[in-house]
């Protein structure tokens, strides 16, 4: 059956060796039978620029580069790879998305995104992410030595461990029910799929023109676990799949 597929939040890392081998696992059976992938955010746990190369990117690059001559793959950004630029996504094979990006599925209108501009009760978190998605504070970050960047990236992800230890699960990590509907206002009659939050669900909204939509929470992957959204003519369903 006709079906395309959505990821977002693996993080992705050295240290973390099973999240790797799950996911090239799910690469080799989604290979050929998919009708596209979509990654949405936060595939790698940090990424400091596609000068910062070495054995584990250049095998997730080259898997990724694999999968793209069966099956289109695409890539939105996400709060740790924001700075994943045209270099990487070329040599993977990944057509990058823009932070939001519409499409039609089987006869179904959807709207992508990583999700964390919509966590608009995060003041500081949304500070910082208008500082760094400015492509002039990108620039000055990526003409930085790599040690630098590195160290700006222990940085980011020490705040980010920050804000899970202060906010938890609590209303103020999770995406605004104004953010929403303002965004999906624009967007009349599509269902939203998103990542970013760790929430794993799907939510039913009403604009205040009594239109209602679906906003779908991708699952984050841990340990040796993760999931995906799957969209077909039969409409979305998840699976969750995990190392032995």
């Amino acid at each position: 059956m006709p079906h395309t597929i959505f990821i977002a939040d693996l993080h992705l890392s050295e240290e973390a060796p099973a999240l790797t081998e799950l996911f090239l696992r799910q690469l080799h059976q989604w290979q050929g039978s998919a009708d596209a992938l979509y990654i949405l955010g936060d595939l790698f746990d940090a990424w400091i620029g596609d000068d910062d190369r070495n054995p584990f990117t250049d095998r997730i690059a080259a898997e990724l580069h694999s999968f793209s001559q069966h099956t289109p793959l695409y890539f939105a950004h996400g709060n740790r790879d924001f700075l994943l630029g045209p270099d990487f996504a070329q040599c993977s094979g990944m057509t990058l998305l823009p932070e939001q990006h519409a499409l039609t599925l089987y006869g179904r209108p959807y709207l992508l995104t990583h999700g964390d501009e919509l966590c608009t009760a995060d003041l500081p978190y949304m500070q910082f992410r208008a500082q760094s998605r400015h492509p002039q504070w990108q620039a000055a970050v990526l003409a930085k030595p790599l040690a630098e960047r590195r160290v700006l990236a222990r940085q980011i992800r020490q705040m980010s461990e920050q804000g899970k230890a202060e906010n938890g699960k609590s209303a103020v990590s999770d995406v605004t029910e104004e953010a929403v509907l303002a965004l999906m206002a624009q967007h009349p009659g599509a269902d939203l799929i998103h990542g970013h939050t760790h929430r794993p669900a799907a939510h039913r909204h009403t604009l205040p023109n009594g239109q209602s939509f679906t906003r779908f929470v991708l699952q984050d992957w841990y340990g040796k676990e993760g999931g995906c959204l799957v969209v077909s003519p039969e409409g979305v369903s998840t699976q969750h799949f995990a190392l032995d």
